[in-house]
């Protein structure tokens, strides 16, 4: 038997219940804000979700994310620290006429998260460009995009909520938590147990947007073509 026939099994069907569960927690995931308990997740738990995020597709099986667990109270602090500092230059970017609407919403649960995380990308792990990277060498980033969906998506199925802080400046992110240069950061996450969530998107319920129309957004064959 040669390498590339051994592993190989057949294709895995799913059950009806099985799929369902699958939609159920793509449709019910959400991003929490700050309506975290205040109950530890447990380090099995945790490993749970971090293995789920690690099983995630990567181009050429580069694997280049680590998984930076902060639960040290006054290192979350800092982290929220510089949050707020980053909220008032991303507020002076938004139109003046929205402004009360923007200081209404409730972005983050740095502090009330028990866990953060904060997912990477090591850009040079297995070489500059790596399998893959040669004609599109952000695929590293995106495949950590995938881990980070991973993460999301087991969370929920563990009743474990998670909101994505992207109202950070990286290089404030980087000198608190001491990532080297060579290393991306793509997502910092709020983690913890949540008594409730929004049936529909927060930012949805809160007319701040809406989500757009499936039809909208597929083109057939060219770009802007539908049938």
């Amino acid at each position: 038997m040669s390498d590339a026939d051994e592993g190989l099994a057949p294709a895995a069907l799913f059950s009806q219940e099985e799929r369902d569960a699958v939609y159920r927690a793509i449709f019910e995931r959400r991003d929490v804000r700050d309506e975290f308990l205040p109950d530890d997740v447990p380090q099995e738990t945790l490993l749970r979700i971090l293995n789920a995020a690690h099983h995630a597709p990567s181009v050429g099986f580069m694997q280049p994310w680590n998984f930076l667990v902060i639960r040290d109270a006054a290192q979350r602090a800092r982290v929220r620290d510089a949050f707020l500092h980053a909220v008032e230059l991303e507020e002076k970017q938004i139109p003046q006429e929205r402004r009360d609407q923007y200081r209404s919403l409730k972005l983050q649960g740095i502090v009330k998260a028990p866990v953060n995380i904060c997912v990477t990308c090591d850009r040079t792990r297995f070489g500059a460009t790596g399998l893959g990277r040669s004609q599109q060498p952000h695929m590293d980033l995106l495949s950590t995009a995938c881990a980070v969906q991973n993460l999301w998506l087991a969370a929920r199925v563990e009743g474990v909520g998670v909101g994505w802080v992207s109202i950070l400046r990286e290089e404030d992110l980087r000198e608190i938590l001491g990532v080297p240069e060579g290393v991306a950061i793509v997502a910092y996450l709020c983690v913890g147990r949540v008594e409730q969530t929004y049936a529909r998107p927060e930012l949805e319920v809160k007319r701040w947007a809406k989500r757009l129309p499936l039809q909208e957004l597929i083109f057939e064959e060219r770009w802007g073509e539908r049938k």
